[in-house]
């Protein structure tokens, strides 16, 4: 168990390093930001506020606890445990994160983009079938089967996604350039919505009768 800990602490340490050297954050760190006149009312963008330099202590910059398995107990059969910049304040303004996904046999990471950054994949333990889908118009869909020690790059901002197609449970580390790298899954945005969408325009949007949006929506 010692030995599996390790190697997983030094493989994600690893993934961190290879974007460290190019780690950026060139766009706003939140998903809206509306200008306000009063000051009271405002909140700080691209970060959070901070600490006294010398103030910092060594657990500014330890997250401890990626080493236990997360619960995939779920609809999807996956689970990410992201470590950003909220549990491991010593990320601010370095533009890093790291997370940690588990996953049963069958279970995925569903189609999903991250609008404020790229990732790295690194497969601890299992079989993985990854892709990731370009931009309009080609659609291309690039794909691969990932085994133990496997590496994989999701470009930014692009739908990919993970599935575990191996008998037993699976393990990856994801490292991405920004401290809130933020998270959009296509089926819960579009279906799950608050308020809900207008089911006539989803209906015409994937070509799919208005009842069968309706029972989706109802879904999530």
């Amino acid at each position: 168990m010692k030995k599996s800990v390790s190697f997983l602490v030094t493989v994600a340490f690893m993934a961190l390093a290879s974007f460290l050297a190019s780690a950026y954050d060139p766009s706003p760190l939140e998903d809206t930001c509306v200008a306000v006149d009063e000051p009271k009312n405002a909140v700080f963008v691209n970060g959070k506020f901070c600490k006294n330099p010398n103030l910092t202590v060594a657990e500014d910059f330890l997250y401890q606890g990626l080493n236990i398995p997360g619960n995939t107990s779920n609809y999807v059969g996956s689970i990410v445990n992201l470590i950003n910049v909220d549990q491991l304040p010593g990320e601010n303004a370095l533009g890093v994160s790291v997370a940690r996904i588990d996953y049963e046999p069958n279970g995925q990471n569903p189609p999903h983009f991250h609008p404020r950054a790229s990732e790295i994949l690194v497969v601890l333990e299992g079989t993985l079938f990854v892709g990731f889908i370009t931009s309009n118009p080609e659609h291309r869909f690039v794909s691969k089967v990932l085994n133990k020690g496997d590496v994989f790059v999701f470009p930014f901002s692009l739908i990919h996604f993970q599935v575990n197609i191996g008998h037993t449970n699976a393990v990856a580390i994801a490292a991405f350039n920004s401290q809130n790298p933020g998270i959009v899954t296509i089926a819960s945005s579009m279906f799950g919505s608050n308020p809900p969408i207008n089911p006539d325009f989803l209906a015409r949007a994937f070509q799919l009768d208005k009842r069968v949006v309706e029972y989706l929506q109802a879904r999530f």
